[in-house]
C-alpha cells in the first residue's frame, strides 16, 4: 500500500498548494481500491448494484429462429424481383409453441410476432402487405427481400458469452438482460459504507433555535442524497464541535464503521486548527489548495484508526478514506461530483462512469482567467436549431445553494481556457440523476 508521499511523487509537478483539477483525479485514482466483499441478491433487489462477476448466458436469446412480426412465413428463395409471389397457406403458428407440420415449395405458414420458425423457412411478410384471396396469399413484388423480419437464434446472445461484465452497473435494461436468460439472483459487490459527519461550532442541527452566526447544516443532508443515489450506505455521525476530544472521537468511530470517511468544513486556511490537527494525528493525510472555483481547500488521507476506547472494530475493519471537503454548500457539491464520486466508483469496483460533458453554446459572455478550473451552474436547453444551448443561474457564489436545484449541470471551464464570449461551445457536465 502506498504512502500518500509516494503517490505524490508519481505525478508531475504535483504541487498540494495549487493541484490542478485533473491532478487531484489522478491522485485519488491512486489512492482508492475497490473493496472486497460480495453478496448474492435476488435480481428484484439488484437494481444500481455492482456485478462482482461476469453474467454469462447460459441459453442463446432467442432460443429459436423466430418471426419478428405478425405475417406469412414462407422460403425466401422462391421471391424473383419484379414479380408476386402467390403461396397457399397450410396452416398457423403461434408464439410460445412449435408448430407441427412441413411447409413445401408455394405454400406459406401464417405466423405470429415470436412464433418460431420451422425449419427451410426463412422470410416473413407482414400481414398487411399481402392480398388474401381463400387460403392463398399473394405477395405483391419486391415487398421483401429474402431473410427479411427474421429474428436469428442468438443474435443477442448466444449461449456461452458473457451478458454483462464485472464492474457494471444493473440498470434497468441490465435487469431486464439478465431476467431474459432466466437468472434469478447475481453476486453484486457489497455496499460501500460512508461515514459523513459535520464539523464546527458554527453549525446548527435541525430543530435547534436559529441564533446569530450560525447555520443549518445543510451539507449532511446534501451528502447523503449524493451518497443514496450513488447507492452507498450512509453512516449519519451527526455534527461534531470544534472540541479536540469530540473530533477525535468521531473520526474514530468513521474510521472503525465505514470505507470513507467524508466531512465538511474545517479544512480551510485561518478555520480552527482542531479538525486538521486531528485527521494529521490519526492518519496519512495531505491538505490542498487545488486550483478551482468553488471548492479550493480540500483533504485527503487514509485513516488506520482504531474504534473509541472500550468499543471494538468490525471484523475485516482496515480504516477508512478520507474526504475533507470544504464548508461552503456549493463547494460540497462541485468537489463530490468532480473527484468524489470517481473516487467512491472505483471503490465500489464500478467501471469508469465519469458524468457526460456535452457541448452546449453559452449564451451569456463568460470571465474566467487561466490557470484553474471553474465549474459555473448551468441550465441547459435546447437552441431550435437542433443543438444545445447553456446559460448562467445568475450569482456564483459558493453559499448560493438554491442555485443548485435551478441548474442541470456545471459548465466546465478548463484550467487552461479563458473567456468565453457569446455563442462560443462550452463543456457542461450534465447531473444526470446525480443530484
Amino acid at each position: 500500500m502506498k504512502t500518500l508521499d509516494q503517490i505524490a511523487a508519481e505525478l508531475q509537478g504535483y504541487d498540494p498548494q495549487a493541484l490542478p483539477a485533473q491532478a487531484v483525479n489522478e491522485f485519488l485514482q491512486r489512492l482508492v481500491a475497490p473493496v472486497t466483499g460480495t453478496e448474492t441478491v435476488a435480481l428484484a433487489d439488484a437494481l444500481d448494484r455492482t456485478l462482482a462477476q461476469p453474467v454469462v448466458s447460459p441459453i442463446s436469446v432467442p432460443p429459436h429462429d423466430n418471426s419478428a412480426m405478425d405475417g406469412f412465413a414462407f422460403a425466401g428463395g422462391q421471391l424473383v424481383r419484379g414479380q408476386a409471389l402467390a403461396l397457399a397457406v397450410v396452416g398457423t403458428a403461434l408464439a410460445g409453441r412449435a408448430w407441427q407440420g412441413t411447409v413445401n415449395h408455394g405454400e406459406c405458414l401464417k405466423i405470429m410476432t415470436g412464433a418460431i420458425l420451422p425449419p427451410g423457412l426463412d422470410t416473413v411478410v407482414p400481414q398487411e402487405f399481402v392480398q388474401q384471396q381463400g387460403d392463398r396469399v399473394i405477395v405483391p413484388a419486391d415487398v421483401v427481400r429474402p431473410g427479411d423480419n427474421r429474428r436469428l437464434m442468438g443474435e443477442d446472445l448466444m449461449a456461452g458469452q458473457p451478458a454483462l461484465q464485472k464492474g457494471e452497473r444493473l440498470t434497468p435494461a441490465a435487469c431486464g438482460l439478465v431476467a431474459s436468460l432466466g437468472i434469478e439472483s447475481v453476486v453484486v459487490v457489497r455496499r460501500l459504507r460512508v461515514a459523513v459527519f459535520s464539523t464546527g461550532d458554527e453549525i446548527l442541527s435541525l430543530g435547534e433555535a436559529p441564533r446569530e452566526g450560525a447555520v443549518y447544516d445543510s451539507n449532511r443532508y446534501t451528502l447523503h442524497g449524493l451518497l443514496r443515489r450513488l447507492g452507498c450506505d450512509v453512516v449519519d455521525l451527526g455534527r461534531v464541535r470544534d472540541d479536540p476530544a469530540l473530533l477525535e472521537t468521531a473520526f474514530r468511530a468513521a474510521a472503525a464503521q465505514a470505507d470513507a470517511v467524508i466531512t465538511s468544513g474545517g479544512v480551510s486556511v485561518g478555520e480552527a486548527d482542531f479538525t486538521k490537527a486531528m485527521m494529521k494525528k490519526l492518519g496519512d493525510v495531505a491538505f490542498w489548495r487545488i486550483a478551482m472555483r468553488p471548492g479550493r481547500p480540500m483533504a485527503v488521507g487514509r485513516f488506520a484508526a482504531g474504534p473509541p476506547q472500550g468499543e471494538s472494530a468490525p471484523a475485516g475493519s482496515v480504516g477508512a478514506i478520507l474526504f475533507g471537503l470544504p464548508g461552503n454548500p456549493v463547494a460540497v457539491m462541485v468537489t463530490f461530483l468532480a473527484f468524489v464520486r470517481p473516487a467512491l466508483l472505483r471503490m465500489m469496483g464500478r467501471m469508469p462512469q465519469p458524468l457526460p460533458l456535452l457541448r452546449a453554446r453559452s449564451t451569456e459572455a463568460l470571465r474566467k482567467k487561466p490557470g484553474r478550473t471553474e465549474y459555473q451552474r448551468g441550465i441547459v436547453s435546447a437552441d431550435g436549431a437542433g443543438g444545445l444551448q447553456v446559460r448562467t443561474t445568475g450569482n456564483q457564489g459558493s453559499g448560493v445553494l438554491s442555485s443548485m436545484v435551478q441548474a442541470n449541470g456545471l459548465i466546465v471551464l478548463h484550467h487552461g481556457q479563458g473567456n468565453v464570449a457569446v455563442g462560443d461551445e462550452v463543456d457542461v457536465m450534465m447531473f444526470d440523476g446525480a443530484i
